[in-house]
């Protein structure tokens, strides 16, 4: 299936009707505002005691570039410091930080222990230092994760489940139930979550994220209706008492310490490469066969499950509220089993497949559910993801999306490893350097999945000149 790009369309005019030939309801804006009249440019008050400067977040990304013992590395600071150069205001995490060893995605991910947090402070300094420098005083948090199914603390597969999956289990080698977490498993893990988020708070961090989203540990009991015990069933309290019990843990280790959770509102199906083309490209994503009613998914109705159904993550959004829980950063699915959903892109990683759709789709459906969160608790502060594909009509979309309320801020991930000065841009009016510009091409997740170190190698002329450039073209010519 082939799709207009982006960079095609001369206008906002023309993006528009090709949104309306799509039956999409996204706004977009002819022309883009600089600071101060610009939506994105408006101080957003996240707190009765902290405003932040503008509409934009950095959102959190596993790294690779680490040492082997958690600490950051040369390149991570390069990167934190693009992250603070941006312009941004609010830096959701940084990147995904393992509380515990075995909960590593990667032998090189980052990990906040008693030994490792003087390190991680000290990359904050770094990135605070550099967004002084670029006129903002920044929202700097950490995201604290589990990595569960798709843990690799060695670089193979070690995964630790909430409960057996019907069809994820064969993806990561599991054949019997000895990797599926125990009740007393969880309350061993529960204090290595409260003592990292101490550490965090010690280092001057303003909050901790609880990752709750893309297929990783917490995300997943959060679909965990086969799961006996009080940490599962099919009542949606049962499936979150796992994440009442960490909020309540954080607040009495760290009180005062700003809990915000990244969520994925909507699963869906595991898809996999319908074959490859007469050129032995990857074929279009298809859903696996599966069972029906689909039990293991949050968000998405069980019969069929190819739709959003979001009354339980609104139900889960209100819960958040009444726990103190102000900060809610949508996202969905996971980049292992669903990436169409979780990142609509024009190319596929070396290990998925051909949009089925045209992402554009993808894109709308990600902002359509941050904005029905929102419309729900208009009370709670929402941040949005799934820009980069729009590219060149990211701000276009972004102001006119914040200007009608839809949401609070906008989350930008892959676009940062790019071009890390888009929000700085866009808020000055300087046009954007098209150059920069992200266009999906997944390089940023086929290095990660060869072991190669996070970066944009297209286009940040800095990694294009490292040696992992070859070895990472020479992947793809394989695939």
């Amino acid at each position: 299936m082939s799709f207009p790009r982006i960079a095609s369309f001369g206008t906002a005019a023309a993006l528009r009707s090709h949104f309306a030939s799509l039956g999409l309801a996204l706004p977009c804006d002819d022309e883009v505002l600089p600071a101060p009249a610009s939506p994105l440019a408006q101080p957003l008050a996240v707190s009765p005691a902290r405003t932040v400067a503008n509409r934009f977040v950095v959102q959190p990304m596993e790294g690779w570039d680490g040492t082997t013992d958690g600490r950051p590395s040369e390149l991570t600071r390069r990167r934190w410091r693009n992250f603070g150069r941006s312009g941004a205001a609010w830096i959701w995490g940084g990147e995904a930080v393992a509380v515990r060893q075995d909960g590593r995605a990667n032998p090189n991910q980052l990990l906040l222990t008693d030994d490792t947090a003087i390190s991680l402070g000290d990359l904050r300094h770094e990135l605070v230092a550099a967004a002084r420098a670029a006129g903002v005083e920044p929202l700097v948090g950490l995201q604290l994760t589990h990595s569960g199914r798709w843990s690799r603390p060695r670089g193979t597969p070690a995964p630790r489940l909430a409960y057996r999956h019907p069809l994820l289990d064969a993806r990561v080698g599991v054949a019997d139930d000895a990797p599926v977490l125990t009740d007393q498993d969880l309350a061993q893990l529960i204090p290595c979550f409260a003592r990292a988020a101490s550490l965090a708070q010690a280092e001057g961090f303003d909050f901790i994220d609880l990752k709750h989203c893309h297929g990783y540990l917490l995300h997943e009991f959060l679909s965990a209706r086969e799961r006996p015990g009080r940490f599962g069933g099919a009542p949606l309290a049962g499936r979150t008492q796992l994440l009442r019990e960490l909020v309540a843990a954080i607040h009495a280790a760290a009180p005062g310490l700003e809990v915000a959770v990244r969520l994925s509102v909507f699963d869906a199906v595991p898809h996999r490469a319908e074959g490859r083309d007469a050129s032995g490209r990857l074929g279009r994503g298809v859903p696996e066969p599966h069972p029906l009613p689909y039990l293991w998914g949050f968000g998405l109705s069980p019969r069929p499950p190819h739709q959003p159904e979001l009354s339980e993550a609104i139900a889960l959004a209100r819960s958040l509220f009444d726990l103190g829980v102000r900060w809610l950063n949508v996202t969905a699915a996971s980049p292992y089993y669903a990436p169409h959903v979780q990142r609509p892109a024009a190319f596929p990683p070396s290990d998925g497949y051909a949009p089925p759709e045209d992402p554009v789709i993808g894109v709308a459906r990600l902002l359509d559910a941050a904005r029905e969160i929102k419309r729900a608790l208009p009370e709670m502060i929402v941040v949005s993801s799934g820009w980069s594909y729009l590219q060149d009509y990211l701000p276009h979309v972004a102001q006119a999306c914040v200007r009608a309320g839809w949401f609070d801020a906008v989350g930008l991930g892959r676009m940062v490893l790019a071009y890390p000065r888009l929000p700085a841009h866009v808020l000055a009016g300087v046009p954007l350097d098209r150059k920069r510009l992200c266009r999906t091409f997944s390089d940023c997740t086929t290095a990660p999945r060869h072991g190669l170190v996070s970066g944009c190698y297209p286009l940040d002329p800095f990694y294009r000149g490292r040696p992992e450039y070859e070895t990472l073209t020479a992947a793809k010519q394989r695939r």
